[in-house]
């Protein structure tokens, strides 16, 4: 059975950076297509970052320039690096996974497997 555990969230000042980990455990970790989704309150559930089976990755356009999604095999772990934080990027963060190659990498509804989420709090 899949487990992913998020961690590495927190509270930071605006301008801050946080690097957010998902550790991936009960499945061949290298065939999945992986991605980091957030959700505000009262806000649908929104993609922000992809990384394929290739390394080959997608971003949303609100985190372009500022966040960054990787991957250590070794680990088995999931990151997010994310600089220049501001009050929008407030929400809870989750990582995602799935078997299929997508071709909405950054739509939720493609996805299988999910952690539990870990919050990241942007204010001054």
């Amino acid at each position: 059975q899949v487990r992913m555990v998020e961690s590495g969230g927190g509270s930071v000042q605006p301008g801050g950076s946080l690097r957010l980990s998902c550790e991936v455990s009960g499945y061949t970790y290298n065939y999945y297509s992986m991605a980091w989704f957030r959700q505000a309150p009262g806000k649908e559930r929104e993609g922000v970052a992809f990384i394929d089976t290739y390394s080959d990755k997608t971003y949303a356009d609100f985190v372009k320039g500022r966040f960054t999604i990787s991957k250590d095999k070794s680990k088995n772990t999931l990151y997010l690096q994310m600089n220049n934080l501001n009050v929008e990027d407030t929400a809870t963060y989750y990582c995602a996974a799935t078997s299929a190659r997508l071709n909405f990498r950054l739509s939720h509804r493609g996805y299988v497997y999910w952690g539990q989420g870990t919050q990241v709090t942007v204010s001054s």
